[in-house]
């Protein structure tokens, strides 16, 4: 069973689709029980990092959120989920997030036209399972204006550049997160989760044996 978090993003039903079209299934919940309780746990993500913060909140998640993943546990952060794993970041002003991950999220300032907003390539930086298969430099699907600096580069498993190299895929024990829409990305983003799910329910068997 995969568990998505359901706090009000938009792409909620994407993501589910996309992971019963691997032969998988899909919980979508708001409940901190069932976050808690998870094997697999996907955090997806559309609009303001502020917003998500506040859903997350409303629904009583961060805590149950920010445990199973000090456990090690296998989770996917996608686009606003990556970004609230971080310290802070500088969208509207300035807000706090998860603190997770050490680190913050900043604004982009290219000269390309901001949204970043369509097809680019990750660059990868890691051997880790969620690449398997998939080409080095392949084309993801973006939508966002801020990316994440992790104070710990080894952590970065991808890069983008986009008028400045950029992190776009993160990856720690059982955590990983992309700044890019797997759901959106075709047959690469469609392997990529597929790598996940495998990665993570592999990660959760191993776990209950212990």
């Amino acid at each position: 069973m995969i568990t998505i978090i359901d706090y009000g993003a938009g792409n909620i039903r994407s993501i589910a689709n996309s992971v019963a079209a691997l032969g998988y299934q899909a919980k979508v919940t708001s409940s901190p029980d069932d976050v808690a309780a998870a094997d697999v746990l996907i955090l997806p993500g559309v609009g303001a990092a502020a917003d998500t913060m506040k859903s997350l909140k409303n629904l009583g998640i961060t805590d149950a959120l920010t445990d199973y993943i000090a456990g090690d546990r296998p989770f996917l952060g996608i686009c606003i989920g990556l970004q609230v794993l971080f310290d802070r970041t500088e969208e509207n002003g300035g807000n706090d997030c998860l603190g997770i991950v050490h680190g913050e999220v900043r604004r982009l300032r290219a000269v390309n036209k901001i949204p970043h907003m369509g097809w680019n390539q990750v660059r990868q930086c890691s051997n880790h399972p969620v690449f398997q298969g998939i080409p080095d430099s392949s084309y993801f699907y973006f939508v966002h204006s801020y990316y994440p600096v992790p104070e710990d580069k080894s952590i970065i498993a991808g890069e983008t550049d986009y008028g400045v190299s950029f992190c776009s895929v993160i990856a720690r024990g059982g955590l990983v997160a992309t700044q890019f829409h797997p759901e959106k990305s075709g047959d690469a983003g469609l392997r990529f989760l597929g790598n996940f799910v495998e990665f993570g329910t592999e990660k959760a068997k191993s776990a209950s044996v212990r």
